[in-house]
């Protein structure tokens, strides 16, 4: 039947060679980049718990005692009534906040570059996932391109995140050199343990949405 239309249209018709070749190409190509990928993604799982669920499920329980009259709310922090004490885990988060503000106004440029890789960690993967199904369902590729396009993106995002978290590291450091300077925290091992929650909290979030989702 093939030939009868391929006589009638004129087309030449397709060798099955070279089609079964194409598919075994494109399917060792999705396999390599399932392969290529497992590595930056275990490093990056690997690095969320460890210097971030980590810290946070044991330094971050300690129950600290700020000074009200030094510490000062996070940016967008409404509230009436602030507290004096609260766990290391929430003085850690309310650091990070601190810091990355006073990133934004002495490194405006630094500073939109790294939301600019966090929201591209956001977006990315997910559309990919999509582009990939839709391009399933009218048969383009197979089920491994679409875990290939999925998992290759999200190790992408994961890379880009890593690469660009150490001046987000160095606007926390900073800011807890100033912490210790203006002495917020009576208890110095309080102090440290806001720190160490802070730290932890950068790594917790350098991680795309998708992964932190998988490592709950």
């Amino acid at each position: 039947m093939i030939r009868k239309v391929a006589a009638i249209t004129g087309r030449r018709e397709p060798d099955p060679a070279t089609v079964i070749d194409r598919r075994y190409s494109s399917n060792n190509m999705y396999r390599l980049i399932l392969i290529l990928s497992v590595l930056p993604l275990a490093i990056a799982l690997g690095l969320r718990w460890w210097l971030g669920l980590r810290v946070l499920a044991t330094e971050g329980a300690r129950n600290c005692r700020c000074d009200l009259t030094r510490w000062l709310p996070a940016p967008g922090d409404e509230a009436a009534v602030h507290r004096a004490e609260n766990s290391a885990a929430e003085f850690g988060r309310e650091l990070r906040l601190k810091a990355l503000a006073e990133w934004h106004t002495r490194d405006p440029k630094a500073a939109v570059a790294r939301e600019s890789t966090r929201r591209f960690g956001t977006i990315v993967p997910p559309l990919s996932g999509i582009v990939a199904v839709m391009a399933l369902l009218v048969g383009k590729i197979p089920v491994t391109g679409v875990l290939a396009i999925l998992i290759g993106a999200s190790a992408l995002a994961a890379v880009f995140s890593l690469l660009t978290l150490a001046p987000e590291l160095r606007a926390i450091a900073r800011s807890a050199r100033n912490m210790r300077e203006n002495k917020n925290f009576p208890d110095e091992f309080d102090e440290l343990a806001v720190i160490e929650c802070a730290i932890a909290h950068a790594w917790d979030a350098a991680a795309p949405p998708i992964l932190r989702w998988l490592q709950r």
